[in-house]
């Protein structure tokens, strides 16, 4: 007979795992986490200093409602720990009228009643100095979008599980786990442990968890780069420039942020060369640098100033391109919470809360049929 020792297991204590953490411990149950490295760190998908949130989402207007509750849950998280997690400085989602990017987000804005302005391109100049829209673009603006700091963010979220007694140990990465009809055991390198249930939010090392699954993932390599601005530095401040994701003429992504001090922070959004998290390469060539140069000379041309930085991140990316949150297929006690497909940290103290729902038997107050995959 498997002795249950946790309510709940938790491997990988990124975005998802550590909010889950969180929220599980603040309903009083036992929680165990773990993950291969010791988080914050710069390995896997939450890190970079910054993150955008928005709500005129224009990937699917089911996002909507998780959105305003992460919202919520950010600023009740920055009163517990008594540090900024998000600043909000207006947010731009910039392309032609007819791009996925604006249509995607106008809808989601007229269906869910959010405050926005449709802008010319002309208006976005005027507004925005920093900005430099070609003349057949236009953007929708919207007032609540903004920032927020990933490293802090998951840090709140340890600190704050590990207060409610979780039990959370970094640098130690699970390696097997096994389900039975009472719980699930968990193996590491320093032994073995037991927990009624199991969430598996690994991120980028999913698949090394779920190897009989054959989850579509497909692990992508993104870089994110910071510039010093030249001329016009004062234009990038985050009281005169907001956030930024624009649709351009080839169909990719890019996007921007204000300099908090560090830099302007650039760089496209997926198109990035599929790898693995353990082969991934992290070394930047100069044709990355130079790819995303370019666009700043267009449209940013105050940015494009000395390179201070360039790292690289992870997306877990499911095909078709939203998130995967669903009990494994044979193993009810086993939730899959991961694949956020580059656009979820701003989802994760929401996603806590619909997984302790899941773990609890409760059905979570936002539908997730979009993120199950049965």
């Amino acid at each position: 007979m498997m002795r249950v020792t946790y309510d709940v297991a938790i491997a990988g204590l990124g975005a998802m795992g550590a909010a889950a953490a969180h929220e599980l411990t603040r309903r009083r149950l036992r929680v165990l986490g773990f993950d291969r490295h010791v988080p914050p760190h710069s390995l896997g998908s939450s890190h970079g200093e910054t993150r955008i949130i928005r709500e005129a989402y224009f990937e699917h207007p089911a996002y909507v409602p998780l959105v305003r509750r992460a919202f919520e849950r950010w600023r009740a998280l920055e009163l517990e720990c008594g540090a900024p997690l998000l600043r909000e400085t207006g947010g731009l989602m910039i392309g032609r009228a007819d791009s996925l990017l604006v249509r995607g987000a106008e809808r989601s804005a007229r269906m869910h009643g959010l405050p926005h302005e449709l802008l010319t391109a002309s208006e976005v100049r005027a507004r925005f100095p920093a900005l430099r829209p070609d003349d057949d673009m236009v953007a929708v603006c919207e007032p609540r979008a903004g920032i927020l700091f990933p490293e802090a963010c998951i840090r709140a979220f340890l600190a704050s599980a590990r207060g409610g007694g979780a039990d959370l140990r970094g640098g130690e990465a699970v390696r097997q786990w096994v389900a039975g009809g009472e719980g699930v055991s968990v193996a590491t390198g320093r032994g073995e442990y037991r927990a009624r249930w199991l969430i598996l939010s690994a991120g980028a090392w999913l698949n090394s968890l779920l190897p009989e699954s054959e989850l579509p993932l497909n692990i992508e390599r993104q870089v994110l780069h910071w510039f010093e601005p030249g001329s016009m530095a004062d234009a990038f401040a985050p009281e005169r420039c907001p956030i930024h994701l624009w649709q351009l003429e080839d169909d990719r992504f890019f996007y921007g942020f204000p300099d908090l001090g560090t830099g302007v922070k650039a760089g496209f959004h997926h198109a990035g060369e599929t790898t693995t998290a353990d082969g991934v390469r992290r070394d930047i060539a100069p044709a990355e640098i130079d790819a995303v140069r370019a666009v700043l000379r267009r449209h940013l041309p105050g940015a494009d100033g000395p390179l201070r930085r360039s790292l690289v991140c992870l997306y877990a990316n499911t095909p078709d391109g939203h998130f995967l949150i669903d009990a494994h297929p044979q193993h009810r006690n086993v939730l899959i919470a991961s694949a956020c497909s580059g656009h979820g940290f701003k989802f994760a103290p929401a996603i806590g809360e619909i997984l302790a729902d899941l773990v609890q038997g409760k059905t979570p107050p936002s539908d997730i049929g979009l993120f199950c995959r049965r």
